[in-house]
């Protein structure tokens, strides 16, 4: 099952609490205070895994608790604080506050976190109350109770290239015949319902990952069909092949099909309108193909839209079109830059992002002389 949108609660750890305690040694009557501060709660982290593309995990266990702090002690001995808790998820995903609608992270670089919720503050002991004027206080601070929120979570597919097109056009043929990727393949509408990535390689060196995304419809740009499940996975790409049926028994004229998913793109978002495309005719093997195939080439040549006519059945046209796609993409930037991502080539060789930390260190309280008696 692939989930790419959830709902997930998460609770920073519990501070730990303050000590009341006193010296009590040998010859020193009156030690003064000496109890020690509680420990800070565990932070929860999301951290950007490539090995991971579903949010499954998360469909069966949505709660997650940080480790509280354990109880100050005496002798100004702190308490350990809560041990962090690392969420992965899958590279693309963008983490927000549910309630709120505050956006707190994306996820695109290998080994990227983001601060879901943090830890509580441990309480503090009495040694910290000492004044001149109170040298014995028999008062500590409790620790805070560990914050708790809401996350959204919302999977983006990062992809070179999503193919995009009516359903049944051939795009996953076209997907499994340039990749290891095998999604479900099949005779009939709606075979893909849910994204399937693979690797293309072009050569020793250079290699993109492309998206065989479920098939559009028209009104996907106001959720039917797949509508913005389908969408959202196109915001990530740098190029889209958008697949033209040329087999006159489909019933559909691919001249509309793709001024019809144009528009559906162009509802969705002004970007995704603009995001460069290759043309790509399926099916040309067929016999009866050919005047659907002069159609478009003569559409594509007036409008200057780039055209590639292959047929992912027998792999004629393929190597031609990956050579093509490898050099548009050489030639364009990714939209993740824009978010602060990798902007520097294929998503294939992702790079290792920072992995920021808080210190856990708390100060510790000085031993204080012995107080005297009044």
């Amino acid at each position: 099952m692939f989930v790419d949108e959830i709902d997930v609660f998460v609770k920073g750890g519990d501070g730990g609490a303050g000590c009341v305690s006193f010296r009590r040694e040998k010859y020193v009557p009156y030690g003064g205070p000496d109890g020690g501060d509680g420990g800070d709660g565990g932070s929860i982290w999301l951290e950007a895994d490539p090995a991971l593309t579903t949010l499954l995990d998360y469909h069966y266990k949505r709660h997650y608790h940080a480790e509280r702090g354990t109880h100050g002690q005496g002798s100004n001995r702190h308490g350990a604080s809560g041990e962090d808790m690392v969420l992965k998820v899958p590279l693309g995903t963008v983490v927000a506050d549910r309630d709120t609608g505050e956006h707190l992270g994306d996820l695109t670089t290998r080994g990227q976190r983001v601060l879901a919720i943090r830890g509580a503050r441990g309480g503090r002991g009495n040694a910290r109350f000492a004044t001149s004027t109170n040298q014995a206080p028999r008062r500590a601070d409790l620790g805070r109770p560990g914050p708790e929120r809401w996350l959204h979570l919302e999977l983006k597919l990062l992809a070179d290239v999503g193919v995009i097109g009516f359903p049944n056009a051939g795009k996953s043929t076209l997907v499994s015949r340039l990749s290891a990727a095998r999604p479900k393949i099949a005779d009939y509408p709606f075979t893909t319902l849910e994204p399937t990535l693979g690797i293309v390689r072009v050569d020793g060196d250079r290699s993109f990952v492309i998206a065989d995304l479920p098939g559009l419809i028209p009104g996907a740009a106001e959720g039917r069909g797949l509508g913005h499940q389908f969408l959202r996975h196109t915001e990530r790409t740098r190029l889209l092949l958008h697949m033209l049926d040329l087999d006159p028994q489909a019933g559909r004229d691919p001249i509309d099909d793709l001024q019809v998913i144009d528009r559906e793109l162009a509802a969705f978002s002004a970007a995704l309108a603009a995001r460069h495309q290759i043309i790509v005719g399926n099916k040309a093997d067929l016999p009866d193909a050919a005047p659907n195939r002069e159609r478009v080439e003569r559409f594509c040549a007036s409008n200057g839209r780039m055209l590639f006519v292959i047929s992912a059945v027998t792999g004629s046209g393929l190597a031609d079109l990956v050579r093509a796609v490898a050099s548009h993409l050489d030639s364009i930037s990714t939209p993740l830059a824009a978010d602060g991502g990798d902007s520097s080539g294929s998503i294939a060789s992702g790079v290792r992002g920072p992995t920021p930390g808080r210190p856990r260190a708390r100060p510790t309280a000085p031993r204080r002389p012995a107080a005297r008696k009044p």
